[in-house]
């Protein structure tokens, strides 16, 4: 990684707020367009010609849409930061255009999945198993994001509240509900976490403690576990991860009979329209409410 790339990252950090996941995102495809750009001389001295023929070389790699839009919007944002700093008097990335996106609709368990997810989860051995139970519990109970839930500190917790305060992209704050099965699931990890720490060891500040270099539970091995939970309960795992968990959590409140902009509020969306695709997805739900409301859909 080069030096202007660390202290884009930097900055980012700094003046921006981004998140790890966001900065370790930019690192990546910014590292990638600095390698395949190595003939042209690197980010900073690679012309319009050669960042665009990198560009175009990214569908020819087989990266989604969605990917190579995320690399365009680094590309982009690097050099007007390289502009500002006067690294560069040009921005060879003002061409490129964005590659058209289908959105896909999200993948989405039903009750009856979440209900044998979790009975997996509980036939783990004891301290694992509840551990799952308090991570599937909350994710689906709350419609956190996995960043947002394996963040969380232990202290967070403590007093068995009703709500918590997560700090979400851009460090914007919102409530997010915990329901009782959530609280029942947080008592009864929290009783076999602290039994499992060392007297002589100092207690880790997260609510999900891991030996590893984060201190704290990593997305991978949550992922690792549900897709472990998902084959037990015989659902493909294909199927599962932890942001399924959230969009979960989002479709059943629709499901439900939620406004829609209360679930804009509660997954921390700045724009409803990036949460009204759940609205495609609980189709049950609003052809009931057709059935039931339509003065011709009804029998009588």
């Amino acid at each position: 990684m080069t030096p202007q790339i660390e202290a884009f990252l930097e900055m980012m950090a700094v003046e921006r707020d981004a998140s790890p996941h966001t900065l370790s995102a930019y690192g990546r495809d910014l590292a990638d367009a600095e390698m395949a750009l190595s003939d042209a001389g690197g980010l900073m001295k690679a012309d319009a010609e050669a960042v665009e023929a990198w560009f175009a070389d990214l569908s020819r790699r087989g990266l989604s849409a969605a990917t190579a839009a995320r690399r365009r919007s680094s590309a982009r944002q690097f050099y007007r930061f390289a502009l500002a700093e006067g690294w560069r008097t040009d921005d060879p990335s003002r061409r490129l255009d964005a590659p058209k996106q289908g959105r896909s609709l999200p993948k989405v368990l039903s009750r009856d999945e979440i209900d044998a997810l979790l009975a997996a989860s509980a036939a783990r051995d004891t301290a694992a198993g509840l551990r799952l139970i308090a991570l599937v519990e909350m994710a689906y109970a709350s419609g956190l994001r996995v960043s947002e839930l394996l963040g969380l500190k232990v202290e967070a917790v403590r007093r068995d509240p009703a709500y918590l305060i997560v700090r979400g992209k851009g460090g914007k704050e919102r409530l997010a509900p915990l329901n009782t099965a959530a609280r029942e699931a947080i008592k009864a990890w929290l009783v076999v976490r602290n039994a499992k720490r060392k007297p002589e060891a100092p207690d880790s500040p997260w609510l999900f403690p891991s030996s590893g270099r984060t201190g704290h539970l990593t997305p991978r091995r949550f992922a690792q576990l549900l897709d472990e939970a998902a084959i037990t309960a015989g659902i493909d795992p294909a199927r599962v991860s932890p942001h399924v968990l959230r969009h979960a959590f989002a479709t059943h409140l629709l499901e439900g009979g939620a406004d829609l902009r209360v679930v804009q509020t509660l997954l921390g969306h700045v724009d409803i329209a990036t949460t009204q695709i759940y609205t495609h997805v609980a189709t049950d739900r609003l052809a009931q409410v057709v059935q039931q409301n339509h003065p011709l859909a009804r029998d009588d």
